[in-house]
């Protein structure tokens, strides 16, 4: 929590609020310790919160770090958040969240558990800290909720990443439709797993 408050006000987070990212990237350009440790904590807090758009940690992630390094770096600290604020539902904040939350929406995800999350995740219109509670709050497994979070984290970021990449390197047409190619792949995947998945359902 003090953590928090002291990254809350502190100047770097102050550009952060009013969209300066040019200013932001500048201060951290050449602070190695600096650069990682903001960038994996307003991780945390897009996970938690939801109040820092996605696309605003790609970009600053894509600018410190380049593309690759950027989208290993951005998936890696989604990951840790996730399982964070997993834990911490499931664990810390369980009674407090369980009477705000849909049951119906929880049973859903407990028949379809690591597909479920991946879907979700690769959803452009699901907050992420939804779906860290729900999964932290129903009986999904750990390991389901980890995989359909690397998994789906790494198609989106990846789309993510390249808007950036085509915005600064003037490629967007090109990196759009890469994209959507990749987006397609992973929904045509998502669809035959979730078809083998009803077809064991029906043997069994």
């Amino acid at each position: 929590m003090i953590i928090f408050l002291v990254i809350h006000n502190s100047e770097t987070f102050r550009l952060l609020r009013i969209g300066d990212l040019d200013s932001i990237i500048m201060s951290l350009k050449d602070t190695t310790f600096s650069k990682f440790f903001f960038t994996f904590i307003i991780m945390v807090i897009q996970n938690s919160f939801t109040i820092i758009p996605l696309i605003i940690i790609i970009t600053i992630n894509y600018a410190l770090f380049g593309f690759f390094n950027g989208l290993l770096w951005s998936w890696l600290t989604s990951i840790i958040a996730a399982g964070i604020w997993f834990f911490g539902s499931r664990y810390f904040f369980n009674d407090w969240v369980q009477k705000k939350t849909n049951q119906e929406l929880l049973s859903k995800m407990e028949q379809n558990g690591l597909l479920f999350v991946f879907q979700a995740r690769i959803i452009p219109f699901v907050p992420t800290s939804l779906i860290n509670i729900l999964s932290g709050l129903s009986s999904i497994k750990f390991k389901h909720f980890l995989v359909g979070t690397m998994f789906g984290n790494l198609i989106f970021f990846f789309v993510l990443s390249l808007i950036p990449a085509g915005l600064m390197e003037g490629n967007m047409e090109q990196n759009i439709l890469l994209g959507i190619a990749l987006v397609l792949v992973g929904l045509v995947v998502f669809y035959r797993i979730r078809k083998k998945q009803k077809t064991r359902k029906q043997v069994n």
